[in-house]
Protein backbone atom coordinates (compact mmCIF):
# COMPACT_ATOMS: atom_id res chain seq x y z
CA UNK A 1 0.00 0.00 0.00
CA UNK A 2 1.36 3.41 -0.91
CA UNK A 3 2.26 5.69 1.96
CA UNK A 4 0.02 8.72 2.48
CA UNK A 5 1.36 11.88 0.94
CA UNK A 6 2.18 14.76 3.27
CA UNK A 7 1.14 18.13 1.95
CA UNK A 8 3.53 21.11 1.95
CA UNK A 9 3.07 22.92 5.26
CA UNK A 10 1.79 26.23 3.86
CA UNK A 11 0.33 26.66 0.37
CA UNK A 12 2.62 28.74 -1.83
CA UNK A 13 1.41 30.85 -4.75
CA UNK A 14 2.19 29.30 -8.11
CA UNK A 15 5.49 30.67 -9.46
CA UNK A 16 5.15 33.16 -12.29
CA UNK A 17 8.78 33.30 -13.42
CA UNK A 18 11.31 30.66 -14.48
CA UNK A 19 14.07 31.23 -11.93
CA UNK A 20 17.47 29.54 -12.05
CA UNK A 21 19.48 28.49 -9.01
CA UNK A 22 22.56 26.40 -8.18
CA UNK A 23 24.75 25.23 -5.37
CA UNK A 24 26.22 24.46 -3.13
CA UNK A 25 29.60 23.46 -4.60
CA UNK A 26 31.99 26.14 -5.86
CA UNK A 27 35.68 26.03 -6.86
CA UNK A 28 38.50 27.77 -5.04
CA UNK A 29 38.97 29.03 -1.50
CA UNK A 30 37.67 32.62 -1.58
CA UNK A 31 34.19 32.46 -0.09
CA UNK A 32 33.61 36.22 -0.37
CA UNK A 33 34.22 36.12 -4.11
CA UNK A 34 32.02 33.03 -4.44
CA UNK A 35 29.16 34.79 -2.64
CA UNK A 36 29.56 37.88 -4.82
CA UNK A 37 29.38 35.75 -7.97
CA UNK A 38 26.36 33.79 -6.72
CA UNK A 39 24.43 36.92 -5.79
CA UNK A 40 25.53 38.74 -8.93
CA UNK A 41 24.84 36.05 -11.52
CA UNK A 42 21.68 34.83 -9.75
CA UNK A 43 20.12 38.14 -8.82
CA UNK A 44 16.36 38.71 -9.09
CA UNK A 45 14.30 36.88 -10.20
CA UNK A 46 16.74 34.01 -9.68
CA UNK A 47 17.76 32.33 -6.42
CA UNK A 48 21.34 32.84 -5.15
CA UNK A 49 22.96 30.23 -2.93
CA UNK A 50 25.37 30.03 -0.02
CA UNK A 51 28.48 28.48 -1.60
CA UNK A 52 30.36 25.51 -0.21
CA UNK A 53 34.07 25.46 -1.13
CA UNK A 54 35.55 22.00 -0.45
CA UNK A 55 39.00 23.15 -1.63
CA UNK A 56 39.34 24.89 1.75
CA UNK A 57 39.98 21.50 3.35
CA UNK A 58 38.80 19.95 6.60
CA UNK A 59 35.22 20.86 7.44
CA UNK A 60 34.47 22.47 4.09
CA UNK A 61 33.18 19.26 2.51
CA UNK A 62 29.53 18.23 2.44
CA UNK A 63 29.77 15.61 5.20
CA UNK A 64 31.82 17.79 7.53
CA UNK A 65 29.67 20.87 7.03
CA UNK A 66 26.42 18.99 7.64
CA UNK A 67 27.87 17.10 10.61
CA UNK A 68 28.76 20.46 12.17
CA UNK A 69 25.01 21.06 12.57
CA UNK A 70 24.39 17.90 14.61
CA UNK A 71 23.27 18.34 18.21
CA UNK A 72 25.08 16.21 20.84
CA UNK A 73 26.71 14.00 18.19
CA UNK A 74 30.31 15.23 17.77
CA UNK A 75 32.53 14.05 14.93
CA UNK A 76 36.19 14.03 13.97
CA UNK A 77 38.08 13.26 10.78
CA UNK A 78 39.95 9.98 10.35
CA UNK A 79 41.85 8.61 7.32
CA UNK A 80 38.71 6.71 6.26
CA UNK A 81 36.41 9.73 6.71
CA UNK A 82 34.30 11.51 9.30
CA UNK A 83 33.57 9.50 12.47
CA UNK A 84 31.13 9.87 15.35
CA UNK A 85 33.04 10.35 18.63
CA UNK A 86 32.37 10.97 22.32
CA UNK A 87 33.78 14.49 22.58
CA UNK A 88 34.08 17.42 20.19
CA UNK A 89 37.57 18.22 18.93
CA UNK A 90 39.42 20.52 16.57
CA UNK A 91 38.03 19.01 13.35
CA UNK A 92 34.47 19.76 14.40
CA UNK A 93 35.49 23.19 15.67
CA UNK A 94 37.03 23.98 12.28
CA UNK A 95 33.88 22.90 10.41
CA UNK A 96 31.69 25.02 12.69
CA UNK A 97 34.04 28.00 12.37
CA UNK A 98 34.01 27.81 8.57
CA UNK A 99 30.22 27.84 8.47
CA UNK A 100 30.02 30.75 10.92
CA UNK A 101 32.58 32.68 8.89
CA UNK A 102 30.61 32.05 5.70
CA UNK A 103 27.38 33.33 7.25
CA UNK A 104 29.16 36.42 8.58
CA UNK A 105 30.64 37.08 5.15
CA UNK A 106 27.21 36.68 3.59
CA UNK A 107 25.78 39.19 6.07
CA UNK A 108 28.52 41.72 5.31
CA UNK A 109 28.15 41.45 1.54
CA UNK A 110 24.35 41.43 1.54
CA UNK A 111 24.40 44.50 3.77
CA UNK A 112 26.34 46.39 1.10
CA UNK A 113 23.79 45.66 -1.64
CA UNK A 114 21.41 48.39 -2.73
CA UNK A 115 18.71 45.85 -3.55
CA UNK A 116 19.46 42.51 -1.87
CA UNK A 117 18.01 39.36 -3.40
CA UNK A 118 14.77 38.32 -1.77
CA UNK A 119 15.70 34.63 -1.64
CA UNK A 120 18.57 32.40 -0.51
CA UNK A 121 19.17 28.71 -1.19
CA UNK A 122 20.90 26.79 1.58
CA UNK A 123 22.06 23.20 1.32
CA UNK A 124 22.89 20.30 3.57
CA UNK A 125 23.51 16.61 3.10
CA UNK A 126 20.36 14.57 3.63
CA UNK A 127 20.08 12.01 6.44
CA UNK A 128 20.50 8.94 4.23
CA UNK A 129 23.65 10.21 2.54
CA UNK A 130 24.95 11.55 5.86
CA UNK A 131 24.54 8.11 7.44
CA UNK A 132 26.41 6.62 4.48
CA UNK A 133 29.22 9.16 4.86
CA UNK A 134 29.71 9.04 8.64
CA UNK A 135 31.40 6.17 10.45
CA UNK A 136 30.83 4.59 13.85
CA UNK A 137 33.55 4.01 16.46
CA UNK A 138 34.32 0.61 14.92
CA UNK A 139 34.91 2.13 11.50
CA UNK A 140 31.72 0.84 9.88
CA UNK A 141 29.31 3.24 8.24
CA UNK A 142 26.57 4.63 10.48
CA UNK A 143 24.15 3.42 7.82
CA UNK A 144 24.56 -0.15 9.10
CA UNK A 145 22.78 0.61 12.39
CA UNK A 146 19.08 1.51 12.46
CA UNK A 147 19.47 3.19 15.85
CA UNK A 148 22.38 5.28 14.61
CA UNK A 149 20.37 6.31 11.54
CA UNK A 150 17.50 7.43 13.72
CA UNK A 151 19.75 9.38 16.11
CA UNK A 152 21.51 11.10 13.21
CA UNK A 153 18.23 12.21 11.65
CA UNK A 154 16.86 13.48 14.96
CA UNK A 155 20.10 15.30 15.75
CA UNK A 156 20.18 16.93 12.31
CA UNK A 157 16.56 18.04 12.65
CA UNK A 158 17.34 19.48 16.08
CA UNK A 159 20.26 21.53 14.74
CA UNK A 160 18.54 22.69 11.59
CA UNK A 161 16.42 25.41 13.16
CA UNK A 162 19.44 27.27 14.56
CA UNK A 163 21.19 27.13 11.19
CA UNK A 164 18.19 28.54 9.34
CA UNK A 165 17.73 31.23 11.99
CA UNK A 166 21.37 32.33 11.59
CA UNK A 167 20.97 32.47 7.82
CA UNK A 168 17.79 34.53 8.15
CA UNK A 169 19.61 36.95 10.46
CA UNK A 170 22.43 37.29 7.91
CA UNK A 171 20.00 38.47 5.22
CA UNK A 172 16.93 39.92 7.00
CA UNK A 173 13.64 39.46 5.21
CA UNK A 174 14.97 36.84 2.82
CA UNK A 175 12.97 33.84 1.63
CA UNK A 176 14.86 30.69 2.61
CA UNK A 177 14.89 27.55 0.48
CA UNK A 178 16.59 24.49 1.99
CA UNK A 179 17.99 21.97 -0.47
CA UNK A 180 18.37 18.56 1.17
CA UNK A 181 21.01 16.88 -0.99
CA UNK A 182 20.75 13.07 -1.20
CA UNK A 183 23.38 11.95 -3.75
CA UNK A 184 23.45 8.44 -2.28
CA UNK A 185 19.68 7.97 -1.93
CA UNK A 186 19.18 5.47 -4.74
CA UNK A 187 22.15 3.34 -3.64
CA UNK A 188 20.95 3.41 -0.04
CA UNK A 189 17.42 2.39 -1.02
CA UNK A 190 18.69 -0.40 -3.31
CA UNK A 191 21.26 -1.78 -0.84
CA UNK A 192 24.29 -0.82 -2.93
CA UNK A 193 26.41 1.08 -0.40
CA UNK A 194 29.59 -0.92 0.32
CA UNK A 195 30.66 -1.77 3.84
CA UNK A 196 33.82 -0.16 5.20
CA UNK A 197 35.80 -3.22 4.08
CA UNK A 198 34.30 -3.10 0.61
CA UNK A 199 33.71 -6.86 0.55
CA UNK A 200 29.93 -6.68 0.76
CA UNK A 201 27.10 -4.15 0.68
CA UNK A 202 24.87 -2.83 3.43
CA UNK A 203 21.22 -3.79 3.67
CA UNK A 204 18.79 -1.45 1.95
CA UNK A 205 17.01 1.10 4.12
CA UNK A 206 13.24 0.46 4.01
CA UNK A 207 11.15 2.92 2.01
CA UNK A 208 8.95 3.72 5.00
CA UNK A 209 11.98 4.66 7.10
CA UNK A 210 13.37 6.86 4.32
CA UNK A 211 10.06 8.70 4.00
CA UNK A 212 9.77 9.23 7.77
CA UNK A 213 13.36 10.42 7.99
CA UNK A 214 12.96 12.88 5.13
CA UNK A 215 9.71 14.16 6.60
CA UNK A 216 11.46 14.78 9.93
CA UNK A 217 13.95 17.10 8.21
CA UNK A 218 11.24 18.73 6.11
CA UNK A 219 9.11 19.42 9.20
CA UNK A 220 12.05 21.01 11.03
CA UNK A 221 12.77 23.27 8.05
CA UNK A 222 9.11 24.23 7.65
CA UNK A 223 8.88 25.10 11.34
CA UNK A 224 11.80 27.50 10.80
CA UNK A 225 10.01 29.08 7.84
CA UNK A 226 12.00 27.52 4.99
CA UNK A 227 10.73 25.95 1.78
CA UNK A 228 12.27 22.57 1.00
CA UNK A 229 13.52 20.70 -2.03
CA UNK A 230 14.91 17.16 -1.94
CA UNK A 231 17.75 16.82 -4.46
CA UNK A 232 18.12 13.30 -5.85
CA UNK A 233 20.46 11.56 -8.30
CA UNK A 234 17.48 10.30 -10.29
CA UNK A 235 13.99 8.85 -10.17
CA UNK A 236 14.78 5.50 -11.72
CA UNK A 237 12.53 2.63 -10.68
CA UNK A 238 14.56 -0.53 -11.46
CA UNK A 239 12.87 -3.72 -12.53
CA UNK A 240 13.94 -5.52 -9.35
CA UNK A 241 12.35 -2.88 -7.12
CA UNK A 242 8.58 -2.57 -7.21
CA UNK A 243 8.46 -0.06 -4.38
CA UNK A 244 8.32 3.70 -4.81
CA UNK A 245 11.17 5.63 -6.36
CA UNK A 246 13.12 8.12 -4.27
CA UNK A 247 11.21 10.95 -5.93
CA UNK A 248 7.89 9.34 -4.98
CA UNK A 249 9.09 9.12 -1.38
CA UNK A 250 10.17 12.77 -1.43
CA UNK A 251 6.71 13.82 -2.56
CA UNK A 252 5.11 11.61 0.08
CA UNK A 253 7.29 13.31 2.70
CA UNK A 254 5.77 16.67 1.77
CA UNK A 255 8.70 18.47 0.16
CA UNK A 256 7.88 21.63 -1.76
CA UNK A 257 10.00 20.44 -4.66
CA UNK A 258 12.29 17.74 -6.00
CA UNK A 259 15.64 18.12 -7.71
CA UNK A 260 16.43 15.72 -10.57
CA UNK A 261 19.02 15.42 -13.35
CA UNK A 262 17.62 15.94 -16.85
CA UNK A 263 20.06 13.53 -18.47
CA UNK A 264 18.81 9.96 -18.54
CA UNK A 265 15.23 10.64 -17.45
CA UNK A 266 12.91 8.12 -19.08
CA UNK A 267 9.28 8.79 -20.12
CA UNK A 268 7.97 7.26 -16.88
CA UNK A 269 10.34 9.55 -14.95
CA UNK A 270 8.86 12.54 -16.73
CA UNK A 271 5.48 11.32 -15.53
CA UNK A 272 6.79 11.87 -12.00
CA UNK A 273 7.89 15.36 -13.07
CA UNK A 274 4.40 16.01 -14.42
CA UNK A 275 2.75 14.84 -11.22
CA UNK A 276 5.04 17.07 -9.18
CA UNK A 277 4.14 20.12 -11.27
CA UNK A 278 0.43 19.30 -11.27
CA UNK A 279 0.48 19.10 -7.47
CA UNK A 280 1.77 22.67 -7.36
CA UNK A 281 5.30 21.72 -6.38
CA UNK A 282 8.57 22.65 -8.03
CA UNK A 283 11.20 20.83 -10.04
CA UNK A 284 14.88 21.70 -9.95
CA UNK A 285 16.13 20.20 -13.20
CA UNK A 286 19.85 19.52 -13.59
CA UNK A 287 20.10 20.95 -17.06
CA UNK A 288 23.50 22.52 -17.81
CA UNK A 289 26.39 20.02 -17.84
CA UNK A 290 30.01 20.94 -17.26
CA UNK A 291 31.73 21.20 -20.65
CA UNK A 292 34.91 19.33 -21.50
CA UNK A 293 38.11 21.41 -21.42
CA UNK A 294 38.29 23.97 -24.24
CA UNK A 295 34.61 23.32 -25.08
CA UNK A 296 31.91 25.94 -24.68
CA UNK A 297 28.94 25.52 -22.37
CA UNK A 298 25.98 23.95 -24.17
CA UNK A 299 23.92 26.46 -26.13
CA UNK A 300 20.59 27.85 -24.92
CA UNK A 301 18.60 26.54 -27.90
CA UNK A 302 19.68 22.96 -27.25
CA UNK A 303 19.00 23.28 -23.53
CA UNK A 304 15.52 24.68 -24.07
CA UNK A 305 14.69 21.95 -26.58
CA UNK A 306 15.83 19.27 -24.12
CA UNK A 307 13.13 20.54 -21.75
CA UNK A 308 10.29 21.32 -24.13
CA UNK A 309 10.15 17.97 -25.94
CA UNK A 310 9.53 15.77 -22.86
CA UNK A 311 7.48 18.55 -21.23
CA UNK A 312 5.03 18.45 -24.12
CA UNK A 313 5.16 14.64 -24.36
CA UNK A 314 3.74 14.24 -20.84
CA UNK A 315 1.02 16.80 -21.55
CA UNK A 316 2.27 19.63 -19.37
CA UNK A 317 1.11 23.06 -20.60
CA UNK A 318 3.87 25.52 -21.43
CA UNK A 319 2.33 28.09 -19.11
CA UNK A 320 3.45 25.87 -16.21
CA UNK A 321 7.15 26.17 -17.10
CA UNK A 322 7.69 28.56 -14.15
CA UNK A 323 7.40 25.47 -11.92
CA UNK A 324 10.82 24.49 -13.27
CA UNK A 325 14.13 25.84 -11.96
CA UNK A 326 17.18 25.19 -14.18
CA UNK A 327 20.24 24.13 -12.16
CA UNK A 328 23.70 22.78 -13.04
CA UNK A 329 23.85 19.10 -13.98
CA UNK A 330 27.08 18.58 -12.01
CA UNK A 331 28.93 19.89 -8.98
CA UNK A 332 30.47 23.24 -9.91
CA UNK A 333 33.25 22.69 -7.35
CA UNK A 334 34.83 20.37 -9.94
CA UNK A 335 34.98 23.08 -12.60
CA UNK A 336 37.52 25.84 -13.24
CA UNK A 337 36.22 29.15 -11.83
CA UNK A 338 35.62 30.66 -15.26
CA UNK A 339 33.63 27.61 -16.35
CA UNK A 340 31.55 27.63 -13.17
CA UNK A 341 30.67 31.25 -13.77
CA UNK A 342 29.83 30.55 -17.42
CA UNK A 343 27.46 27.77 -16.31
CA UNK A 344 25.61 30.22 -14.03
CA UNK A 345 25.30 32.68 -16.90
CA UNK A 346 23.94 29.97 -19.19
CA UNK A 347 21.43 28.95 -16.52
CA UNK A 348 19.94 32.43 -16.35
CA UNK A 349 19.90 32.71 -20.15
CA UNK A 350 18.08 29.38 -20.37
CA UNK A 351 15.62 30.45 -17.68
CA UNK A 352 14.88 33.64 -19.60
CA UNK A 353 14.30 31.68 -22.81
CA UNK A 354 11.93 29.27 -21.05
CA UNK A 355 10.16 32.24 -19.47
CA UNK A 356 9.58 33.69 -22.92
CA UNK A 357 8.15 30.38 -24.14
CA UNK A 358 5.74 30.34 -21.18
CA UNK A 359 4.72 33.95 -21.82
CA UNK A 360 4.03 33.22 -25.50
CA UNK A 361 1.94 30.13 -24.74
Amino acid sequence: MAAPTAEPAVPEPAPTTVAATAGPGWPGTDVAEAIRISRGELGEPHLPFLPQLPDRGIGADAVGRTASLLVDLPVDLQPHGWRLVDRPGRDLARAQALLSRDLNTLADLAGEEDRPSTGLRLSLLGPLSLAAGLHLHNGERALVDAGARRELAESLAAGLGAYLHRAAEAVPGTRLVLAVEEPDAERVLRGRIPTASGYRTLRAVPDAEARRTWQLIRDAAAEAGARTVLVLPGVGRPADRAAASAADLALAAGYDGVGLPAAGLQPRDWETVARTVEEGRRIELGLVPLPAPAVQVRQVTALVDSVLRPWRDVGLPLRQLPALAPVPAADLAAAPPATARAVLARLTQTASALEQVAADA
